[in-house]
């Protein structure tokens, strides 16, 4: 046995995993990420997921919406970015697809200009070609779709 993992009652373990959850919306995989730090068989982890689905502790399209809202509104990514961490956590395209609805369209294409119009303004000593290069550039890593960066540009 591991001598790194701490040995708890399974409703000791329960209760940590139930603050863990209570703490911040949180998805299947990062639930059995810290599921690993303790001592459990495979019926153990099972009846503790099943209790964190049933009592509403874990929620997938909670955390999806929460996650999409943060990501976006606090940290300013787009949808393309927030698209590919939510797909390594375990996500399924479908529901990814179906929360985007968090993010309002005109919000979007605000944050967008506000983005390229403070990135821009950084650059000194450049063409425009190439002030604008840089910033769709640096757009398209933030995880915006290089359409909806023309399409903002372009107005």
């Amino acid at each position: 046995m591991n001598s790194d993992k701490k040995l708890f009652t399974f409703e000791e373990i329960k209760q940590k995993l139930v603050n863990y959850c209570v703490y911040q919306d949180r998805c299947h995989a990062e639930v059995e990420q810290k599921m690993r730090e303790f001592v459990l068989i495979p019926e153990a982890k099972e009846e503790i997921l099943l209790y964190l689905m049933k009592e509403n502790y874990l929620n997938e399209e909670r955390f999806t919406r929460s996650y999409i809202r943060g990501k976006f509104y606090i940290k300013n990514w787009g949808k393309t970015k927030i698209k590919i961490n939510l797909k390594q956590k375990g996500i399924t395209e479908k529901l990814i697809s179906t929360c985007f609805d968090e993010i309002d369209e005109n919000d979007y294409l605000n944050i967008i200009t506000k983005i390229y119009g403070n990135y821009e303004g950084k650059l000194k000593g450049l063409q425009n070609y190439q002030k604008k290069t840089k910033t769709i550039k640096y757009l398209l890593n933030k995880g915006f779709e290089y359409e909806t960066i023309l399409q903002v540009i372009e107005n």
